[in-house]
């Protein structure tokens, strides 16, 4: 017989240990792998935070995404026999004591779903102390407005919102074109960044 228990919040139980040189590099299919030569290489890069603009240390974010031509490698996708082979598709990054984080990853392409066709993103799930569940978000690119507007996903979220999805523009690193993206996990109406249920 299960009784029910209360929920609690996840960690603190994140060693360093846990993370690898590399686990927040998702064009690297694994470890001494050449990266991948398909795509446009992009870093994206930003602060957790919650209220008051305090900073989140110690928070472990996931990405997943589509390769550069809209494949996952993944039964699920019918176009699998066409992922790229040297595309991860996921990557692990932990905060540090400001609350930065930041993957090296491709930019993504957009694809068919069944809810419609979705514009070039990557998912991120956030978890760490404080939180009852990962909270999931989405991030979008500039330079895709038409895609946003038939985004089954932006859709979802209320116009005056959506700007709070797209990536910024953030200069280059060593000719990378780098995109930064804040979380806000609590805040006000005007602050906190769109979360997305399981």
């Amino acid at each position: 017989m299960s009784l029910p228990s209360s929920e609690h919040t996840i960690g603190p139980f994140f060693p360093r240990t846990l993370f690898r040189d590399g686990d927040n590099d998702l064009t690297i299919a694994a470890e001494g792998a050449a990266p991948t030569t398909k795509g446009e290489v992009i870093i994206l890069r930003g602060q957790v935070r919650r209220e008051d603009a305090v900073p989140c240390l110690n928070m472990i974010l996931e990405a997943w995404q589509a390769d550069a031509a809209g494949h996952f490698d993944h039964p699920l996708d019918p176009g699998r026999d066409r992922a790229d082979p040297d595309f991860l598709g996921w990557g692990r990054a932990w905060t540090d004591g400001e609350g930065r984080y930041e993957f090296r990853t491709v930019m993504p392409g957009g694809y068919a779903d069944p809810a419609g066709p979705r514009a070039p993103h990557i998912n991120i799930a956030v978890m760490g102390a404080g939180l009852m569940r990962r909270a999931q978000t989405t991030v979008f690119f500039p330079d895709h407005e038409s895609a946003h507007a038939v985004d089954p996903v932006m859709a979802l979220v209320p116009p005056p919102l959506r700007p709070r999805l797209v990536a910024v523009p953030g200069g280059t690193q060593d000719g990378i074109r780098v995109f930064r993206f804040d979380i806000r996990l609590r805040g006000g109406p005007d602050e906190e960044t769109p979360f997305f249920e399981d």
